[in-house]
């Protein structure tokens, strides 16, 4: 299929063009700016979600959108964005892409969205409610098979715009969040979904990362004394964990990914014990992005 992708130049775009294109897809990546590579067999356009009559172009030949695009919670937290910034980009940037896309019969759509609906008191999420009501909306009204993606945080290590140390961002996924490749590779099962059924419902999915932690850990977190849970696994790795900065007593809080396995098949790989070795092998410089 030829599979576009809004923002497609960002961390998430660049992280599924490679995987497009093993699986036989051609990866169209429609952004304002240039991608820093641009492999063989993918095509780069530029442009905006916000151009109405430059979609009508963008979109044409294309068999399913993976709609990326859009302002994040760094951008309202970091002072970068305001309202009207997020309601253009993340709420009419959505119903423009769904608008070409249903006006041109293009039907298949993986929306990502994101955890942070549940915490309705920013910008940012209250732009991306208003924007999974415009993706279910138009799979109502249009027809459309869309699957709606909710990850946790997926900002990767090697964006050194955001994290300049790998123990800066390892920190920040601590608190919880997903990698980058778990949500590409939801993405890919998305698409395959929708190139092999139609949809009479629009499955919200949410992504959290993966855990040694069992249902019966959580429960009884640290019932033998502070840090005893995290010992039981990772007891090798105390002393590293203090010196990083990350804390062996934190709970984590892990999502119910229940409907994400039931319709995708999803199985994150990345946890804490990936975190933990990759400190322990690379340090602060982290390890080689393959």
């Amino acid at each position: 299929m030829k599979i576009l992708l809004t923002g497609g130049s960002g961390d998430l775009g660049q992280t599924l063009v490679p995987r497009l294109l093993v699986s036989g897809h051609v990866p169209v990546i429609l952004d304002i700016r240039e991608p820093t590579d641009l492999p063989g067999g993918a095509i780069f356009v530029q442009g905006s979600v916000l151009d109405r009559r430059g979609l009508s172009a963008f979109f044409l030949g294309i068999d399913c959108i993976v709609h990326i695009a859009g302002w994040h919670g760094i951008h309202e937290s970091n002072g970068e964005k305001n309202a009207h910034d997020f309601f253009d980009l993340n709420v009419r940037g959505t119903f423009e892409v769904f608008e070409a896309a249903t006006s041109l019969g293009i039907d298949k759509i993986v929306h990502i969205s994101t955890t942070s609906v549940h915490r309705p008191n920013t910008l940012y999420a209250r732009s991306k409610i208003l924007g999974e009501r415009i993706a279910e909306d138009y799979a109502i009204e249009k027809s459309m098979n869309v699957v709606i993606l909710r990850p946790r945080g997926f900002i990767p290590y090697w964006n050194k715009a955001v994290y300049t140390r790998f123990s800066e961002w390892a920190q920040w996924f601590w608190r919880g969040a997903v990698h980058i490749d778990d949500v590409a590779s939801a993405v890919m099962q998305s698409i395959d979904l929708l190139s092999r059924q139609q949809l009479d419902l629009v499955p919200v999915l949410t992504l959290d990362s993966a855990y040694e932690y069992t249902d019966d850990d959580l429960k009884n977190w640290d019932a033998n004394g502070a840090g005893s849970t995290f010992r039981k696994y990772y007891a090798d790795f105390y002393d590293l964990a203090i010196s990083y900065g990350l804390d062996p007593t934190a709970k984590p809080n892990r999502l119910d990914i229940v409907e994400a396995v039931r319709w995708l098949g999803y199985k994150p790989t990345y946890s804490l014990a990936n975190i933990l070795s990759e400190l322990a092998a690379h340090g602060d410089r982290g390890p080689p992005r393959t």
